[in-house]
């Protein structure tokens, strides 16, 4: 990667005559900063405005991933506001036929893969640094096209905070945004373990979260065993086979969380164990940082 730029800080600060008022157009420039004077992304390849698209990054032609920008401090570091955006980035990408999306509010930026009807994370750094963070590689010229298989837990990415908020679930964010919710479960889609269209609530399947991000103790046990009760099957609810092994490390995460999967777990629930053996057939390790 190329020297850090120092723009972003600067571009961050309120002029005094306009307090807290920064407009998204402060982001897309540290955006643009990042991607071409970090990230060795030359101009020509970094698109704005394409389709609905804020940015869209694309090499000989082939594009490698949707970026959407918010206000500067839209997005809060907030799982729930994060995943309303990157909802709204997942769209544009499935009509563009791209993989990979980001989303940034100038002082963070994370970025997913689309995998299996959901996403897996990529990259998840502060961009108010002295020094770009190492993670941002994967999202240089030499890194984009490459997949990135993280070892669950370890390392120095921290998924999105899980801490209850203070405001309702169906509330608008402070950039505008309003999170869809599930017309059953009247649950957003990050609740729910499979989401086969971040767009079409019907398509999300199993919720093991409440709509503020914290385990449902009751439903998390019956998400699991919807899937293990008919595990290798074709389909289960609606579930791609493909997309098993994604939906039982996000249910595993949730059960580790809470207590009720582990090695420190003297005597875990049928589900549990019956969990833990599946996790075992298909090699997934669950490593807890300390």
């Amino acid at each position: 990667m190329a020297g850090v730029s120092r723009q972003a800080p600067e571009r961050l600060k309120p002029h005094p005559l306009f307090a807290d008022t920064l407009p998204e157009k402060v982001t897309e420039g540290i955006l643009e900063d990042l991607f071409t004077t970090v990230l060795d992304w030359p101009v020509s390849n970094l698109s704005p405005q394409v389709q609905r698209a804020d940015f869209v990054l694309s090499d000989h032609g082939i594009r490698w991933m949707i970026v959407e920008a918010k206000r500067p401090g839209a997005l809060s570091w907030n799982r729930r506001v994060v995943e309303c955006a990157l909802a709204q980035a997942i769209s544009y990408a499935v009509e563009q036929n791209v993989r990979r999306v980001a989303v940034s509010d100038g002082g963070m930026l994370y970025a997913a893969d689309l995998v299996n009807g959901g996403f897996k994370d990529r990259v998840f750094v502060s961009l108010c640094g002295a020094q770009p963070e190492l993670d941002l590689w994967w999202l240089s010229m030499q890194g984009i096209w490459r997949d990135r298989e993280l070892t669950l837990g370890a390392g120095g990415m921290r998924l999105l905070c899980e801490e209850p908020l203070e405001h309702s679930p169906n509330a608008a964010s402070a950039d505008g945004m309003c999170t869809l919710l599930h017309p059953k479960y009247k649950l957003p889609a990050h609740c729910f373990g499979y989401i086969g269209s971040a767009l079409r609530p019907q398509t999300w399947k199993l919720p093991y979260l409440l709509a503020d991000g914290t385990v449902d103790l009751k439903r998390l046990p019956k998400a699991v065993q919807s899937i293990l009760s008919n595990y290798r099957g074709t389909r289960v609810q609606g579930i791609p086979e493909e997309a098993i092994p994604t939906v039982l490390t996000r249910l595993a995460w949730a059960a580790r969380r809470t207590g009720h999967l582990g090695p420190e777990v003297v005597r875990p629930a049928d589900v549990y164990k019956q969990l833990a053996v599946a996790l075992e057939q298909l090699g997934i390790t669950l490593e807890m940082e300390e």
